[in-house]
């Protein structure tokens, strides 16, 4: 006779009433912000954007925000979450504190557009210039440019941002100074500095040496702490401060 297996029980999962408080800001009404509370069933898995989408398609259709590939990838739905940045379809509820409501406003810094939308252009302005493409030197290759491994990892970690703006808008010093480059921007200089196959190098550190950029950074560590995809920004940004020093990459 053969045992009976037996299987476990699956857990069920029990969907909760969740408060929300949502700045809004609608730019033909109000003169401000002011907050808003939805309260919205939701299961711990659930994300922060599957609210808002439900806030959206079952409460209240003039919810603005930004959302695209919904899976960290696009960046667009960047927002600050319980007073922190974080990418909407990245923040699970269990991950949150349920039990009083979940504050969700747009990121800072940038112009306030509507509700939780802001205008990128500033941040992507800083971002076009830094030069953040390849200067290659001499004449178009007639074959690929090879790369060793070793050479690679001195920069690849800044190849993994998504332009987000998480770090940038988490940057105290780019709240109260519109013209700083930002750490975005200086980590994608970093990624073309540091690569061997680029010729640009000086060209972007001389950028970068103007009042408004690399200098400007206090090492505060809010940048890497935003980063959803665990860049190591403020090391990248000594890293081109070094360079700066030394003339030497």
């Amino acid at each position: 006779m053969t045992a009976a297996v037996v299987v476990p029980e699956t857990p069920v999962l029990i969907a909760q009433d969740v408060t929300f408080r949502i700045a809004r800001f609608l730019p033909d009404v109000d003169s401000e912000v002011h907050w808003e509370d939805f309260v919205v069933p939701m299961y711990p898995t659930d994300r922060v954007l599957d609210a808002l989408s439900k806030i959206k398609g079952d409460l209240d259709g003039t919810l603005s925000f930004r959302r695209s590939c919904g899976h960290g990838i696009c960046g667009s739905d960047a927002m600050r979450i319980n007073g922190r940045n974080r990418l909407a379809c990245k923040t699970l509820v269990k991950d949150l504190d349920s039990s009083k409501p979940i504050t969700v406003e747009a990121i800072k810094g940038l112009p306030l557009e509507k509700d939780l939308i802001v205008d990128m252009e500033p941040f992507f302005a800083a971002y076009r210039q830094v030069l953040p493409f390849l200067i290659p030197d001499g004449h178009e290759p007639s074959r690929e440019r090879l790369q060793s491994a070793e050479d690679r990892a001195i920069f690849d970690d800044g190849t993994k941002c998504i332009l987000c703006a998480c770090c940038t808008t988490s940057c105290p010093v780019y709240w109260t100074d519109g013209q700083y480059f930002g750490p975005a921007a200086i980590v994608a200089a970093h990624r073309f500095i540091f690569d061997s196959r680029d010729s640009g190098a000086e060209q972007r550190l001389e950028i970068l040496n103007d009042r408004e950029g690399v200098w400007r950074c206090r090492t505060t560590f809010n940048c890497t702490d935003a980063c959803p995809r665990g860049i190591e920004i403020t090391k990248a940004i000594q890293e081109v401060k070094r360079a700066l020093i030394f003339r030497r990459v």
